[in-house]
């Protein structure tokens, strides 16, 4: 089975709550994340994985309503909580979307889900080589890939971002990825920060059908450019603070080993 896990939490430094504010009438971000994944014609299940933090009792909650699926696991290894989700819903093959996307485009995520099986890969994306806009990220990849990460993966930013021991080059997986033919990685599309979710709000006011692709929205900067400098100057930055958790989760190893040499 083709699973779409989708994760989700309140906690946020940067904008916290960021996957249960408003962005059009009602609509909520992770309303958006979806609607837009129910237009795939390739997904076969979509559950929402979110944390057994008290916090998050409030997505779950708003779940239930809608009678949508949903997992709760550990806050911190969300590589754990990919790995029981997909054992517990029996996925063969997992979808990994962020509920921070809300433009998350249907037909990207069914061509990078094609690339995958068509190649018989480990994992697909369309962000190794980045050619699409952020926020329009998709990960594909099988149980045995996941599995194997899930075993083995030991930095923070390996157990928090579940793929980077996929993508370690080292670690020799079969890796495919989707690229745009016009370099697009400019726009940012994702909601991270207050002025990500006034681009969104404002993207959403301009563009009424359903879904909305990608080719939508360029349309839109091709006739509105103005709108996109509302997060022109956002930094990706996600990641980077992660990696600086490696360094601290490297140097703490490396004393453990002198001082177990010392002993």
């Amino acid at each position: 089975m083709i699973g779409c896990i989708i994760q989700a939490r309140m906690g946020s430094s940067r904008l916290p709550g960021k996957v249960m504010k408003k962005i059009f009438e009602s609509h909520t971000v992770l309303d958006f994340v979806l609607k837009q994944l129910s237009f795939s014609k390739k997904i076969e299940k979509i559950i929402v994985a979110t944390t057994n933090l008290k916090e998050d009792d409030i997505i779950c909650n708003y779940l239930k309503a809608k009678k949508i699926e949903f997992f709760r696991g550990s806050s911190d290894d969300v590589l754990d909580r990919y790995f029981q989700c997909a054992q517990k819903f029996s996925f063969e093959v997992i979808v990994r979307i962020t509920a921070d996307n809300p433009l998350v485009d249907p037909e990207i995520v069914d061509n990078v889900i094609e690339k995958f099986l068509n190649n018989k890969c480990d994992f697909a994306s369309n962000t190794l080589i980045r050619t699409f806009p952020y926020g329009t990220e998709v990960e594909v990849f099988s149980i045995e890939s996941l599995e194997k990460a899930w075993q083995n993966a030991v930095k923070p930013s390996e157990r928090e971002h579940v793929t980077p021991f996929i993508q370690d080059p080292k670690n020799k997986f079969n890796l495919v990825n989707l690229e745009h033919k016009n370099d697009q990685s400019f726009l940012r599309l994702t909601v991270d920060r207050s002025k990500d979710l006034k681009l969104v709000q404002e993207i959403l006011k301009n563009i009424s059908k359903q879904p909305i692709l990608m080719n939508d929205i360029i349309n839109l900067y091709k006739n509105k450019p103005d709108i996109f400098e509302i997060n022109k100057n956002v930094k990706h930055d996600g990641y980077i603070s992660s990696l600086k958790r490696d360094e601290e989760f490297l140097k703490s190893k490396e004393l453990e080993k002198s001082q177990n040499v010392k002993n």
